[in-house]
């Protein structure tokens, strides 16, 4: 069965809706067996209660947890190699002493129990979208929950999705007036935009500075053990572990989970042993410094001082953000299993083992944690602690790939190689990144030689990313979970109020190293938003200069030109009308196929969007003209990655909307000024309820009767010669004889196939945006001068489609913006 429904929609959702843009859409889904669309409520239970009651899953749950080690907390893991030293570095070595120390350890312990603790594992943890964390996942569920999006091409047809009303749906007046005016005003938009992008920059920037910050940290064990060593030899060894670090990114990070895990959990377990046989051989009374009397009493001696140091207590949490952006690598569960009952009890022991050394030692404080290792177990500790460095490294690189994944998705981000190392958790790598990545990581290193310039860095991006993550959370809060504004407020002037003095104290040393990381942020925001400004200003010109519908009405079925065999893709950003490519293409050439599809590729406001709810496929104009329009939606963390077999499933899908128009009178209209809009989704796996069938290991034709119609097509796939990898698969459509199929139907379905036969050609845009004469300079500068480097050095939109070269026909046009 088929369920349909109409809705109507325009252009996008910043027009409202026209009969002259006809903009109906028909959804269809398959019906269960109790007369409801999607899944039974036996399907829904079965799939409800993992998430509603973890420990029905614990082991799924434990295996996911020992997972996460390896891959999220490498990073925050390996903070007790340079917190203390960074703290005591500067004017706090006026002030060396035990209560100091005493001090600094309780600033320690309630930094980490109110930031990763408090705030992450038991609030942020809780704001996933579909499973996803991190910055983009709490802008998305802003954008769906309220109209804040920015992307240019959104139809209603997408909050359809079955994950877009992702979290609470229900409806509510709190912040009403607020969102009211965020929606109202495009500035404050663009002001979230810009928020949520300068986060995504800042973790770009932790890529560049952790790998440096962690390995010269390790690696400056060596010469405490070796004094013969200088520190120029440790950081050129240091370099060298750099450089193999992202020549191996290549091979994927798809077994890092059980491969580094041993790793981190080695290292923690050895860390918390330390800590303890010096809490026990040292100095015990330093369990005293749990309470927060010696907060007040270390400022109190330490003044301005012990407020500058907080850039060196931030580093205890510095890694934090991982947790959330990891999210959909694991689960929040099983996140918050580990942080609680390993990562965090093993931090604070070894934070407090090595202050109760220090209290005892306060000329250790430069080399504080490897000085704190007795010496029987110096080396192994050493090796531990280097590749415990390297693994918290890795985490930071695979994030910052996922970033700039999910900010091309957005459009604000040119295009680049994105490879996919693995079929499963969406891990990725990016070629370009990468190499940029290590040549500023080794430029940092070599630059600096010194981890406490390289933490002032690193350090203000971390706490800047937190700062973000507080205020969008809180519009979440607001929005989303629809709480009282008391409530939002409480939590966001309660973390604003910690975390601002971190911030400040971390702004403070802009001029000793901290400016590396505003420098870097502020290169990738420019390069993000010239980006997105260029895109959007593109797209506006082929929506205020798109064919009219009525000219090609006006041209009859022939539209005035030769129409050759074959199926034309024609590629465009637009969802609705014809592109003004195609008149460009006829007015020089005047000939096109017999089909013509109006394909669209767009990404939409969530993290995933299943192959049965992709495609998009709907009619241009009336049945006789053999236009059509394919609108191929995905996540923000989806793989636009080439299935080979794109041409196949369009063919089927297309079929299938031909079959299903004719049975269903909402598909079809006598008004022509509603022949362009009308949309129905179409499932890829068409094999449920299509008259097609796929067979990929028999060279026999199969069929199957439509739950439709009596329609019976059949299919015949064979392979070509040559190895099982290497095969291309090909199917070939037939129309079995048929009386009872509408002779019309019929008749569109033999040119749809024939023109199959024929060969498919893709026409794109080869687009040189220019902007106006009668623009600013400062306009003429970001489209003519950045906006066109940046086109002309970064991928071509056709490989990034995987658009077969020999196959692609290009349109040349000049875009004055």
């Amino acid at each position: 069965m088929y369920q349909v429904g109409i809705h109507h929609e325009g252009d996008s959702l910043e027009h409202p809706p026209s009969l002259a843009d006809g903009g109906a859409h028909v959804s269809v889904d398959t019906v269960g067996e109790d007369g409801k669309g999607g899944q039974t409520p036996e399907g829904k239970r079965k799939t409800e209660l993992p998430s509603k009651f973890p420990f029905l899953n614990i082991s799924r749950n434990l295996v996911l947890a020992y997972q996460s080690l390896g891959v999220v907390y490498g990073d925050l893991s390996t903070s007790p190699l340079y917190v203390y030293r960074s703290v005591f570095d500067g004017k706090l070595q006026d002030h060396q002493s035990p209560e100091t120390i005493f001090g600094a350890f309780s600033l320690i312990f309630w930094t980490i129990t109110l930031i990763p603790l408090l705030k992450y594992v038991f609030i942020v943890l809780c704001a996933d979208d579909n499973g996803e964390g991190g910055s983009f996942a709490l802008y998305s569920l802003l954008c769906r929950h309220a109209k804040f999006s920015l992307l240019p091409n959104q139809q209603a047809a997408d909050e359809e999705l079955s994950s877009y009303k992702y979290g609470f749906s229900g409806r509510s007046t709190a912040g009403f007036q607020l969102k009211r005016f965020l929606e109202k005003h495009k500035k404050s938009r663009t002001v979230l935009l810009v928020i949520v992008l300068l986060a995504a920059c800042m973790v770009i920037g932790d890529g560049v500075l952790t790998p440096a910050m962690s390995v010269i940290s390790s690696m400056s064990g060596i010469q405490a053990a070796a004094d013969h060593l200088t520190h120029d030899e440790v950081v050129f060894l240091s370099c060298i572990i750099l450089v193999g670090l992202f020549a191996l990114q290549h091979s994927g990070t798809h077994r890092v989970g059980f491969l580094f895990a041993p790793i981190v959990l080695i290292w923690l377990i050895s860390i918390m042993i330390i800590g303890l046989y010096n809490t026990i051989i040292w100095n015990p009374k330093i369990v005293s410094a749990f309470s927060p009397y010696y907060i007040i009493k270390f400022f109190r001696d330490t003044g301005k001082d012990g407020w500058i140091s907080l850039g060196g207590i931030l580093l205890s949490v510095a890694g934090t953000e991982a947790m959330y952006a990891d999210l959909g690598h694991f689960s929040a569960f099983s996140m918050r299993i580990t942080f609680a009952f390993v990562v965090y009890p093993c931090l604070v022991i070894q934070y407090m083992g090595q202050a109760a050394f220090l209290s005892k030692n306060l000329d250790s404080i430069p080399n504080s944690f490897y000085s704190s290792i007795p010496d029987g177990v110096y080396w192994p500790v050493f090796v531990i602690a280097t590749l415990a460095a390297i693994v918290g490294s890795q985490s930071i690189i695979t994030a910052t790939f996922s970033i700039v994944k999910q900010c091309n998705s957005l459009g604000c981000f040119p295009r680049v190689k994105i490879v996919h190392t693995s079929k499963h958790k969406g891990q990725i790598y990016v070629p370009e990144i990468n190499w940029i990545l290590m040549i500023l990581t080794l430029a940092v290193a070599i630059g600096f030689q010194d981890t406490t310039l390289i933490g002032n860095a690193y350090g203000l991006a971390c706490m800047t990313v937190m700062f973000i993550t507080t205020f969008l959370m809180t519009l979440v809060i607001i929005f989303v979970w629809q709480r009282s504004l008391v409530f939002a407020a409480a939590f966001l002037l309660f973390f604003w109020f910690i975390e601002g003095l971190y911030l400040s104290s971390a702004a403070i040393k802009a001029p000793q190293g901290g400016w590396v990381s505003l420098l870097l942020s502020f290169i990738l925001l420019a390069i993000m938003l010239v980006w997105h400004y260029g895109t959007r200003k593109k797209y506006k010109y082929d929506l205020h200069n798109k064919v009219p519908l009525k000219w090609i009405l006006g041209l009859g079925p022939s539209l005035g030109i030769v129409r050759v065999p074959g199926i034309g893709l024609i590629y465009s950003e637009l969802v609705t009308g014809v592109p003004p490519i195609f008149s460009h293409f006829v007015t020089n050439l005047p000939a096109f196929h017999n089909v013509m599809v109006f394909v669209c590729v767009k990404s939409v406001p969530v993290p995933h969007v299943s192959s049965d709810e992709r495609f998009l496929i709907g009619r241009v104009g009336p049945r006789p003209y053999r236009m059509y329009r394919c609108i191929v939606r995905y996540g923000y963390k989806d793989a636009q990655q080439d299935t080979g077999n794109f041409e196949d499933l369009l063919i089927q899908s297309v079929a299938e909307f031909i079959q299903m128009e004719a049975v269903e009178p909402q598909l079809s209209s006598s008004d022509s000024s509603s022949l362009d809009g009308r949309m129905a989704v179409i499932s890829t796996n068409l094999q449920s309820h299509s008259p097609f069938i796929i067979d990929d290991d028999f060279e026999t034709c199969s069929t199957i009767q439509s739950s439709k119609s009596l329609t019976l097509q059949s299919v015949r796939s064979f392979y070509d010669d040559g190895s099982h990898e290497n095969r291309k698969r090909r199917i070939r459509f037939n129309l079995p004889e048929n009386s009872g199929m509408d002779p019309e139907v019929r008749d569109e379905l033999i040119d749809l196939v024939q023109a199959k036969e024929s060969g498919i050609a893709y026409i794109m845009g080869h687009s040189c945006v220019k902007a106006r004469r009668s623009s600013s300079c400062w306009k003429k500068f970001v489209i003519d001068v950045a906006y066109s480097f940046l086109r002309k050095n970064c991928r071509a939109s056709a490989v990034a489609l995987n658009i077969p070269h020999i196959s692609l026909i290009e349109v040349g046009m000049i875009y004055y913006v």
